[in-house]
């Protein structure tokens, strides 16, 4: 029956292609063809038929046109699993240039490499993150300025509800001409060109006037309480969010020369404004630079009281402190004055001093209570702590610190823990100390009823 079939059939199609060749211009045939014509889509859609792989390799030269400048620096460390996203030429008076970049690792993955790298490589850390979930990292190396911001952020899939993490880096940089054409600034980013310890002068503390720059005298460890720039020019004008007790303990200091800092340009370019930026974290080498200033500016007519800055040709007390680094004098004369664990006191772990490191409470209380008492700090533990202090958390205080912890409730409402931190009853030791904080420490020397503010120090210099 099958072969009867197949005539039939094939006259079917005979007639109805003699139908459409007769009529092709007939609105039947075209709906016709429409209908038997290959899908648009289809032909779009590069999944079905494999485009994808043939278009990848013109998406790869599409991605691979951003390319970095030909003059990038071979210092800056780059991190291995990020994209370069987008390169933004120097333009402006900063003359900055910005490359952003995107990774699918974690933040805490890139902060942590970019903060080895940096601590290995000699990098000098101007501002690093309190911790690794993102956050910002300003950096110098000879004359290159570097800053790596690093952003967290969401990035949606495909499908629905499943959300991956990505990490967004922004490194900007000045070129080395234009670095190089700046004052270079021997100490933290925070601290003035015009206010830094002059070259081959290691004994100098304190703001210096810019015109007397290039033929400053060589000063002296007694000179130093004594600065050329006047009160007028540490005016700082970003105070305004802190307390009033606060911010006249940091024009005090300013006004006696303990706190050097940079002037920042405005929009204008036209004028300069001093930042003292109150909730930005302290590092050891200010802390150690300004608690020296501050004893030595308090008893500027006690030389008895005062601590002596090291030489350059003393042999360095930490491994990483040199003698050619511009706080070595300060870092080191604390350390030989035992005001600060190292081996020349006997701790034979404290080998580093780890000068861009945050300043921790603890930290701060170890360093300064022996200036407050004159005296040996008593002993303690953390049982005794807990009952005078009432600290919940008084099993966290470092050993070292437990004794002038104790010594420092002995001085009552001068204690320095009640003038910087208020009633509390949570120490948190390992908390990093805010600028504004360490300046409140540094504002009273002594105990209660004995001792000297900034305040008081600087009516004496200027009656």
């Amino acid at each position: 029956m099958l072969p009867c079939k197949r005539p039939a059939v094939f006259l079917i199609w005979a007639v109805l292609l003699t139908s459409l060749t007769a009529c092709a211009n007939s609105p039947v045939a075209k709906n016709l063809e429409q209908s038997l014509a290959a899908d648009p889509k289809l032909q779009n859609n590069s999944a079905v038929f494999g485009e994808s792989q043939v278009n990848q390799p013109q998406a790869q030269q599409n991605e691979s046109t951003i390319q970095l400048p030909a003059d990038f620096p071979k210092d800056i460390p780059l991190y291995s699993n990020a994209k370069l996203q987008e390169v933004t030429p120097a333009s402006g008076s900063e003359n900055r240039v910005s490359t952003r970049w995107l990774s699918s690792d974690p933040s805490n993955f890139i902060a942590s490499f970019y903060r080895s790298q940096f601590q290995t490589n000699n990098w000098q850390i101007l501002q690093q993150p309190i911790d690794d979930a993102g956050g910002a990292f300003d950096a110098r190396r000879n004359d290159l300025l570097l800053k790596v911001s690093i952003q967290p952020k969401s990035v949606t899939k495909a499908t629905p509800n499943q959300p991956q993490t990505a990490t967004e880096l922004l490194i900007e940089y000045v070129p080395n001409s234009t670095a190089t054409a700046q004052p270079t600034p021997t100490t933290n980013s925070n601290e003035t060109t015009n206010a830094v310890p002059q070259s081959g002068n290691p004994q100098f503390i304190g703001p210096v006037s810019p015109a007397n720059l290039p033929s400053q005298p060589p000063s002296t460890a007694n000179n130093q309480t004594t600065p050329t720039a006047t009160a007028e020019s540490q005016e700082f004008n970003d105070l305004n969010k802190i307390p009033q007790e606060s911010r006249q303990h940091i024009q005090d200091l300013a006004a006696l020369g303990v706190l050097s800092l940079e002037p920042k340009a405005t929009k204008s370019n036209t004028t300069t404004t001093n930042q003292f930026e109150p909730s930005k974290i302290v590092t050891h080498r200010e802390y150690a630079r300004w608690l020296i200033a501050a004893n030595n500016a308090m008893y500027a007519s006690n030389a008895a009281k005062q601590i002596r800055l090291a030489s350059e040709s003393t042999q360095p007390a930490f491994t990483d402190v040199s003698a050619k680094d511009a706080d070595f004098p300060a870092i080191q004369g604390l350390a030989e004055a035992g005001l600060i664990p190292s081996p020349l006191s006997g701790d034979s772990t404290a080998v580093l001093f780890r000068p861009d490191a945050p300043l921790t409470r603890e930290q701060l209380l170890l360093w300064k209570l022996p200036l407050d008492t004159r005296q040996a700090l008593p002993s303690a533990n953390f049982n005794t702590v807990k009952q005078t202090w009432g600290f919940q958390d008084a099993a966290r205080i470092d050993p070292k610190a437990l004794r002038a912890v104790l010594a420092d409730y002995q001085n009552s409402e001068q204690s320095n823990i009640r003038r910087v931190f208020g009633y509390t009853t949570l120490f948190q030791p390992k908390k990093p100390v805010t600028r504004a904080e360490a300046a409140t420490a540094l504002s009273y020397f002594g105990t209660q009823g004995e001792g000297v503010s900034a305040a008081e120090a600087l009516k004496l210099k200027r009656g």
